[in-house]
């Protein structure tokens, strides 16, 4: 018992005592060994040890994050208080990217005015390109629709005009009469047709916006009997104007084919003539009287005047391949050429300054990323690409400078790979020189190539080779 309970305790020693017990040259090999690699680890820079480390975190996140070298310095671009706008609030949107790239309170809800048809002509418009309505339908004038007051074409009740002939009206000379027609000929009543406003309104992500009418005038200024119950006046932020005419030039691209026409003649006589209101026309140009705010590429899109309101206008141009949109509210009251001098004034820093540059090509690869493994392939790998380009709003001679961009990978992807799967996605984020928020856009990323799955015996072979490869690799732990 004595001797057994020696070798029992003793075992251990015995054991480290042959681990040690060996040739001198193989101790001298082993330590040259620990030495050169402590040297090599010694040499790596802290720099790139770090990288190494995040990369290796951000791997087995499934995610990665790579950036370009830090933005050039570029051309300093204006302050807005530089402008020295006269407004209430103004705003200037690219509809492509959504950029805002000038906000002068622009969320602050003000009464639009007029700028309210923009929802009834959207509305409309989509009627039409739904196929429920015709530009050639016949329209009877209602009595609620002829007893509008403010800018009208003098509707008298049961008379008839095609839904064009309307919408012209409304579009161009702001015809209160006109457009509440049309309103009610989409609904029953001009207030079953504002709720379908409210709700066209809560779909684009207008947050401010609330609509009493088809028209924008005041609620005491409807006819008795039709006004809202609620008595909840019709407001609109500088930015809910600007999504409103994103959406219209997105969805209607054609909607300058009447909001371009320079005068109108509604019905015979001398007093059937409508004249534009948007004094801001690029036609204007040769217009005597109005050449003074003619502007280049402009062919839209609302004004709006009331004395709550004061002047507004929400502008749309397109320069050098680029479209903006401007809003301007609450100019001076008593001056209907200020919204245009501040629309001018918002244009102008946009397309002096600013362009649309591509950042990132269609099929292009991330750079620094690794393939993705792929199980059961022919091949055990398939490297990935965007599905698309992006750009962004950026300062004129901007560059890709300062680019950064996040991928997010799938896990456990498995053959049959097809050319175009979607595989995961990249966001791209841009900083650019004189804009207060990045820029940030993601695409899909998608298969390069096929990867067909592999046969059993190859799986087979790639299995045992797999199970000696981590055999090994534990039996070399263990030393």
């Amino acid at each position: 018992m004595k001797r057994m309970k020696r070798i029992t305790s003793t075992y251990p020693t015995k054991v480290e005592e042959n681990r040690f017990a060996q040739p001198k040259f193989l101790k001298r090999s082993v330590a040259s060994v620990l030495l050169i690699h402590m040297l090599c680890l010694s040499v790596v820079p802290a720099n790139l040890a770090s990288a190494a480390a995040d990369t290796t975190q951000s791997q087995k996140a499934g995610t990665s994050a790579t950036a370009k070298p830090a933005a050039t310095a570029q051309k300093a671009i204006p302050s807005v208080q530089s402008l020295g706008l006269a407004v209430k609030s103004a705003v200037l949107l690219e509809p492509t990217t959504g950029e805002v790239i000038l906000s002068v309170d622009a969320n602050t809800a003000l009464p639009p005015a007029s700028m309210t048809k923009m929802m009834t002509e959207y509305i409309v418009a989509e009627q039409v390109k739904q196929g429920k309505m015709n530009w050639k339908d016949t329209v009877t004038v209602s009595k609620n629709a002829a007893a509008q007051i403010g800018s009208r074409v003098f509707l008298a009740e049961g008379d008839q005009h095609t839904v064009e002939d309307l919408y012209i009206a409304m579009a161009i000379g702001s015809a209160n009469d006109a457009t509440v027609a049309l309103a009610e000929t989409v609904a029953p009543t001009e207030q079953e047709f504002v709720k379908l406003m409210n709700s066209e309104a809560k779909r684009m992500g207008m947050k401010t916006a609330h609509f009493a009418n088809s028209t924008g005038l005041d609620i005491a200024d409807m006819p008795e009997g039709t006004r809202p119950s609620d008595g909840k006046e019709t407001v609109m932020s500088a930015m809910d104007a600007a999504i409103l005419a994103k959406y219209i030039v997105t969805d209607h691209p054609d909607f300058n084919k009447f909001t371009t026409i320079p005068s109108y003649q509604f019905r015979q006589g001398s007093k059937g003539k409508i004249d534009n209101l948007d004094w801001m026309l690029e036609s204007n140009a040769s217009v005597p009287n109005l050449k003074a705010y003619a502007y280049k590429g402009l062919d839209g899109l609302k004004t709006g005047h009331t004395n709550a309101a004061g002047n507004n206008f929400t502008g749309t141009a397109v320069r050098d391949g680029m479209r903006l949109i401007s809003v301007v509210m609450g100019t001076d009251v008593k001056n209907q050429g200020s919204r245009f001098v501040e629309t001018r004034k918002v244009l102008d820093y946009g397309f002096n300054n600013f362009e649309i540059k591509q950042m990132v090509a269609a099929n292009q690869a991330i750079e620094g990323e690794q393939p993705l493994a792929v199980a059961k392939g022919k091949e055990e790998s398939v490297a990935y690409e965007t599905a698309g380009a992006i750009s962004f709003v950026v300062p004129k001679g901007a560059d890709a400078s300062g680019l950064k961009v996040q991928t997010s990978l799938e896990s456990g992807l498995e053959a049959p790979v097809t050319k175009g799967d979607k595989v995961g996605t990249a966001t791209y984020t841009y900083q650019a020189a004189g804009m207060a928020q990045p820029q940030t856009k993601t695409v899909n990323l998608v298969a390069s190539a096929d990867v067909e799955k592999a046969g059993w015996f190859k799986q087979l072979l790639r299995a045992i080779g797999g199970f000696f490869s981590d055999l090994f690799e534990g039996i070399k732990n263990l030393f």
